[in-house]
């Protein structure tokens, strides 16, 4: 399955309902709340929803509000190490269970997601 595949198969909404599913997690999340300011939490539901469907093929909103995604400079004032990232993954897989997207979506997402989150990796340790 390809990128593109992915948005044909479930569209903005399927997106829209994972992003929604994960961030309606993150508040109460030790690991993971803290580093998403609660004044900017639909700001930040927002990006990723909007990262998400201009990176798997959807309209390009993402790219004409922010600019090139720029990932790595963008997080790189979160402590983002191996326990985070493995928290967010964990978020984000009960999100994608809950979404219950078609399998192969799924599958892609757990791949792609899990591929983005140790990109996005930028302090040694254990702690967040």
């Amino acid at each position: 399955m390809e990128e593109r595949d992915v948005y044909l198969l479930v569209g903005e909404s399927g997106l829209a309902r994972l992003v929604a599913a994960f961030y309606r997690r993150v508040p109460q999340d030790d690991v993971l709340g803290p580093m998403y300011p609660a004044h900017d939490l639909a700001g930040s539901e927002q990006r990723l929803r909007d990262f998400l469907i201009y990176r798997l093929g959807g309209p390009p909103r993402y790219i004409e509000e922010r600019g090139h995604p720029r990932l790595r400079v963008r997080h790189a004032p979160f402590h983002i190490n191996q326990a985070a990232r493995e928290r967010w993954m964990q978020l984000m897989t009960a999100a994608l269970e809950e979404t219950a997207l078609p399998p192969e979506a799924d599958q892609f997402l757990r791949t792609f997601l899990g591929e983005i989150a140790t990109f996005l990796i930028n302090r040694a340790g254990p702690g967040a």
